[in-house]
């Protein structure tokens, strides 16, 4: 299996830290009591079961992952290093004094450790952590009992990162003080856009499009942050050991790689979910309360699920408590979402029981509702098709879209001999439907797909293209197996098409798009992939959890790799994301390079008819307001990005939020005048709308929300391409997009038809 998927614990802090983030994303730490640190370092052990997968886990790394490094001193101190950072990324929790206590006891030993399934460095560390996370928490609250001003002369470097960590307790402190002054300052400017917001729809309802909107939060900041930072020592006291595990065995696996992962049972639940498409539960999403976030309500219930099915659950109610089968009902007022998620998934058959709370009820109305659960296939998250019409001087066009949102497929099933769902399977279906429908030309959408089947894959380009090698693999021996198109020659879709790409695009994803490009079946439009371009083998019959680990690297039909370059598109359109995301700037990830080329036939040739494609392509951007909005979107962000010191003082803080208020709006209401819509009065305006907005498309399902039309342009375009290039190709003259006047170069003086000719192209 090639997984793209990271898990939530890979981007984000524990359940832990989450709160303790700042507008500069910064974590902090301090000294409890004696008692106390010994009562919080008491709760949590390792277990037999843990200590049996650390084991296998360590034999695997040690043995068979792809770069064939042994667990030895020099990881040791890598997996210390990035155990210590993936706790205190901006190393401001632990003192140097406890980085150079831990690399003297465990520098050089951690691997031997691991591999002998002793578990207890890891636990010894992540309980000096809670000390240190706690002991922030009771600093911070003390400190608010008498709140700083907001006006300070001081400056907050919110990039610290590669920064050592502080060497004294006084060190520690001034920077707490100062990334409070910051909270504070953010949480009040946050509070008095809520109430401008609020005022806003109050004097024209009309703004809020019908939908309820969220009010502001009761209470000054103050107060909120204290209640906050209550509810994280809560949450502190009900980790499971099943939190240190995973981080630990993430860093260490991260040592290596940044694909291979280990899952605990819960969170392999939810990977095998994503992969599968289908989930084994009740059948509701969950989200926090607007009138109160200490409560957790319904959002929507889906159709023919347990919950459903019982009539006893409606939409709306709030969750104030879960009960295992069996088990004693758990207070879950004030729980995170995603905590109160893990309680109410589970495997298919059990029971759970809700206690519920009807909007506007009060707290002794509360009612019991017992679920059994059940899989619940998520028909909204498979492939989805659509035709759009694009008018020309010729004709109007017509071009079927198809979205594949992952290359899915349930193997589990497959392999206990259970009907099953497969995005091949799917996808034959689709294009079968688009063709019914006199498609001139298809577009397939690989936007934000994160991988999936390496099988599935290479079954789906066989329906694209006659046959031949689809993708190559090497594993960390350096043998080579060349995946073939496996139809023996059918092809169920020969006509045009492009494939869009961005930089969520990885591993399967990028497989696919390389193969259309290197056989030059069709053009790749959109931004550079994520270079997602190793595969990794699932573990699912650990001890304890499952887990992905890299043993293999794909290249390309002409033999570069995936891996860190990604796919470059023939056809670039603007970059919606942070290029944090792509490969390029991941730890530890592998490096690009070269094998043989596969011999294979080309199906046609664009390359002389690029320069005419790109120049067309980049006047209907310049013209599109949407690609205008999201050019000056971007100008923004990365000019927010940049800035890694905050002033704190909230004068200060207030004129660069307006600044960027101001661009943001300008930039806004420059599209809706260019598209015909009444610009914003102001930024309350502007907020309520796109909240309004938010709220009404969160209740429909994924099939019936409209396109946005920022999403939508990209889609625009790549048919307008697609169109460029039949006519080009086939010899035609161009004809002019309607309302949008196009001057192409020069043709190319030698053409080579699409269809015709054979090679490689590196």
């Amino acid at each position: 299996m090639i997984h793209g998927v990271r898990p939530a614990f890979r981007s984000l802090q524990m359940a832990l830290s989450i709160g303790a983030v700042l507008a500069g994303g910064v974590f902090f730490s301090q000294t409890l009591s004696q008692a106390n640190a010994a009562a919080v370092m008491n709760q949590l052990q390792p277990t037999k079961e843990q200590a049996l997968v650390t084991r296998q886990l360590s034999v695997l790394m040690d043995r068979v992952h792809y770069l064939n490094q042994p667990l030895d001193a020099m990881m040791s101190l890598r997996i210390l290093d990035g155990y210590l950072d993936s706790l205190d990324p901006d190393h401001s929790l632990f003192l140097q004094s406890d980085v150079d206590e831990f690399h003297a006891k465990y520098g050089s030993t951690l691997g031997t450790l691991m591999k002998q399934g002793k578990l207890e460095p890891a636990f010894e560390i992540f309980s000096r952590f809670r000390i240190r996370q706690q002991g922030y928490m009771d600093y911070v609250l003390a400190q608010l009992d008498n709140p700083p001003s907001l006006h300070q002369q001081d400056r907050l470097n919110t990039d610290r990162e590669k920064a050592p960590f502080f060497a004294t307790v006084k060190e520690q402190q001034q920077f707490w003080q100062q990334s409070l002054v910051s909270q504070l300052i953010s949480m009040t400017l946050a509070k008095q856009e809520e109430q401008a917001k609020q005022a806003a729809v109050k004097a024209n309802p009309t703004l809020a499009q019908g939908q309820e909107l969220s009010a502001p939060q009761e209470g000054s900041p103050v107060d909120t942050l204290k209640k906050r930072y209550r509810r994280q020592a809560e949450q502190i006291q009900r980790l499971k050991n099943d939190r240190v595990l995973e981080q630990f065995l993430n860093a260490a696996l991260a040592a290596y790689d940044p694909h291979s992962n280990y899952f605990a049972p819960v969170e392999a639940m939810e990977m095998n979910r994503q992969t599968t498409l289908q989930l084994e539960g009740i059948g509701v999403s969950i989200r926090p309360d607007k009138s109160n976030d200490d409560y957790t309500r319904i959002e929507t219930i889906v159709e023919g699920g347990p919950a459903s099915k019982s009539g006893q659950v409606r939409a709306g109610d709030r969750i104030i408590g879960v009960a295992q089968d069996g088990e004693a009902m758990v207070d879950v007022v004030g729980w995170p979402s995603s905590e109160i998620v893990g309680l109410i998934r589970g495997p298919r058959g059990t029971k759970v029981t809700l206690k519920l709370l009807a909007t506007g009820a009060s707290s002794n109305q509360s009612r019991l509702v017992t679920l059994t659960r059940d899989i619940i296939q998520e028909e909204d998250a498979g492939i989805r098709t659509r035709v759009i019409s694009v008018p020309r001087s010729d004709k109007t066009w017509r071009i079927g879209v198809m979205d594949i949102p992952s290359f899915y497929l349930n193997y589990r099933a497959r392999r206990e001999g259970n009907s099953y769902r497969s995005v091949s399977e799917d996808t034959a279906n689709a294009i079968a439907t688009l063709q019914s429908q006199s498609i001139d030309g298809m577009v397939i959408d690989l936007r934000n797909n994160p991988g999936g089947s390496l099988e599935e894959v290479a079954k789906m380009l066989g329906m694209f293209i006659k046959s031949g090698p689809v993708v190559q693999i090497r594993d960390g021996n350096g043998a080579v197996n060349v995946y073939m198109d496996p139809d023996k020659g059918h092809q169920l879709y020969a006509g045009p098409m492009i494939v869009m790409v961005n930089l969520a695009s990885a591993s399967a994803s990028e497989i696919f798009s390389a193969a259309i490009q290197d056989y030059q079946r069709g053009l790749i439009i959109g931004s550079t992939t994520t270079g997602k371009g190793t595969a990794q083998v699932q573990l699912d019959s650990l001890a304890y959890g499952q887990a992905t680990l890299t043993q293999r690297k794909f290249y390309r039909i002409t033999g570069g790799s995936t891996q860190n370059k990604g796919v470059i598109p023939d056809i670039p359109l603007i970059s919606i994301y942070d290029e944090d995301l792509g490969e390029r700037k991941a730890k530890n990830a592998l490096k690009w390079d070269t094998i043989s080329t596969s011999p294979y036939q080309r199906a046609g040739n664009f390359v002389p008819y690029l320069p005419q494609l790109l120049a067309a392509s980049k006047q209907r951007v310049a013209q599109d307001p949407q690609f205008g909005f999201l050019a000056e979107m971007k100008t923004i962000a990365d000019a927010n990005k940049d800035r890694k010191v905050l002033s704190l003082d909230i004068d200060t803080r207030r004129k660069e939020l307006l600044d960027t208020e101001a661009k943001t709006l300008a930039a806004e209401n420059q599209r809706r005048l260019k598209t015909g819509q009444p610009a914003y009065a102001n930024w309350e305006s502007y907020q309520a709308a796109l909240e309004a907005q938010s709220e009404a498309r969160a209740k429909m399902k994924t099939a019936q929300r409209p396109e946005l039309p920022e999403d939508e342009a990209f889609v625009n375009e790549a048919a307008e391409v697609l169109i460029d290039g039949v006519q080009l190709t086939s010899g035609q003259p161009v004809s002019v997009p309607k309302g949008k006047p196009v001057v192409l170069p020069a043709p190319p003086a030698q053409t080579s038809q699409m269809s015709s000719g054979s090679g490689m192209r590196e």
